[in-house]
């Protein structure tokens, strides 16, 4: 029953993670460049929640799942701003440039929550309310089932996007290889941004669901951006599929590890497991093939 419950705790963990991941990915396969600022991303979608819920009649404001939609447009239009002002402009410049003005819009962010809401850690409302299913001897969150449900189906949606798509292929293209995809007549510009925009939002829908359970505050952005970071490391640089794959290693790990031993084991052991993976297989878990992308 233990096992059932963690493995339950660490999915939905998990599922967070790789909505993070993946879009930290989706920028990166555009452009060629890490967004530091994902992590601060996650962060500003758990706080527009908490400012979108202030705004709803009591009978809607615990329901997380009516602000889900804010989210993915609040974050999505912060993904299209931070393409604007973090990259379109320095695009031509080296790409420490680039990581340099992503880690500068995280910083402004972090600065700018803690000013409209303090640095104390605030909550989301659960998505469907809290609660516990009974299934036999099992009593499951559902909030962790309602996490799942969402990332899963965020997930399957940018699966069709990218794969069944006309403008998916067009991302694709683009992020393979953005000098044909212009000669092919894409516009290369306009699909870099709107891989900002997806990965921003990704990453915006993952501070709803997380900040219900581990609470946020507006200094959380690194952190976060450091377990995507990570994700993406095991997973294979590139990789979509590896990112989904580090991020749940990274959440069954940290679940397991922390509920049998302590969390600062846990957070040590995940560093150790990070560089014997860059030290056995330094492409990743799921290395692409040279020159791959999407």
């Amino acid at each position: 029953m233990l096992l059932a419950q963690l493995s339950l705790n660490a999915l939905a963990l998990g599922s967070s993670y790789a909505l993070i991941a993946l879009g930290f990915v989706l920028v990166l396969n555009a452009t060629g460049a890490v967004n530091f600022a994902q992590g601060d991303a996650v962060m500003a979608g758990g706080f527009i929640a908490i400012a979108a819920a202030s705004f709803f009649p009591e009978a809607f404001n615990t329901y997380g799942i009516v602000m889900l939609p804010i989210v993915l447009v609040g974050t999505g239009l912060l993904g299209l701003a931070l393409s604007a002002v973090a990259y379109l402009p320095l695009r031509r410049h080296p790409p420490v440039t680039v990581f340099v003005s992503t880690i500068a819009v995280g910083i402004i962010l972090t600065n700018s929550f803690n000013a409209l809401f303090g640095a104390a850690p605030r909550a989301t409302p659960p998505l469907l309310g809290g609660g516990q299913t009974v299934l036999g001897n099992l009593s499951l969150s559902q909030q962790s089932l309602a996490v799942i449900a969402t990332a899963a189906a965020l997930i399957a949606g940018l699966g069709f996007l990218l794969h069944a798509t006309q403008l998916g292929r067009r991302l694709r293209a683009t992020a393979q290889d953005p000098e044909i995809a212009r000669a092919l007549g894409i516009n290369v510009t306009r699909m870099i941004c709107l891989s900002f925009i997806l990965g921003t939002a990704l990453a915006g829908t993952a501070g709803l669901l997380l900040a219900n359970q581990f609470f946020l505050t507006p200094n959380d952005g690194g952190v976060l951006m450091l377990k995507a970071y990570i994700a993406v490391a095991i997973g294979g640089w590139g990789s979509l599929r590896g990112a989904a794959a580090g991020a749940m290693f990274i959440a069954f790990f940290e679940v397991f590890v922390a509920t049998w031993l302590s969390h600062p084991v846990a957070e040590a052991g995940l560093y150790l497991a990070l560089f014997a993976v860059l030290l056995l297989r330094p492409q990743g878990l799921y290395g692409e093939a040279v020159q791959r992308r999407a």
